[in-house]
């Protein structure tokens, strides 16, 4: 089984169109949605968990940016600072995916971000504000 979390920005053209069942039908692939964001006649968002035969997602993926719908992994919505951490792990404690996590012996924070699902939990857990999130804030509001 393949699984990525995806954001999909949908063009206002194909937001009234049954996207997400043809992904399991014609690709036969489960999904995950996380938050959406579709109005008809807008742009529309949707965060996302698509799973599958790895032969299948890739069709679906096609499929999907063959519709003008730009699709990203989540981890490219959701940053950190380096800068800005000072490595205290108050964000580990929160993150229900795994992907902050103190690597030992070092005891240093690691972002994963393909394991991100977009919760925003570390966003309000960290003092320093190093975790950015970059989604359209209206689009989710």
């Amino acid at each position: 089984m393949y699984s990525k979390m995806l954001s999909l920005r949908f063009p206002v053209q194909v937001v009234n169109e049954p996207i997400v069942v043809n992904l399991v039908k014609d690709y036969d692939l489960s999904f995950n949605i996380l938050k959406a964001t579709v109005y008809p006649r807008q742009e529309g968002l949707m965060v996302l968990e698509l799973s599958g035969h790895k032969s299948n997602y890739l069709k679906g993926i096609k499929y999907l940016k063959g519709l003008g719908i730009d699709v990203k992994n989540i981890g490219n919505d959701i940053k950190r600072d380096d800068a800005k951490c000072f490595q205290c792990g108050a964000c580990t404690a929160v993150c229900p995916t795994g992907a902050l996590y103190i690597k030992r012996p070092e005891m240093e924070v690691i972002f994963d971000n393909s394991k991100c699902s977009a919760c925003e939990l570390c966003v309000a857990a960290c003092p320093a504000k190093a975790m950015e999130v970059n989604f359209d804030r209206i689009l989710l509001e």
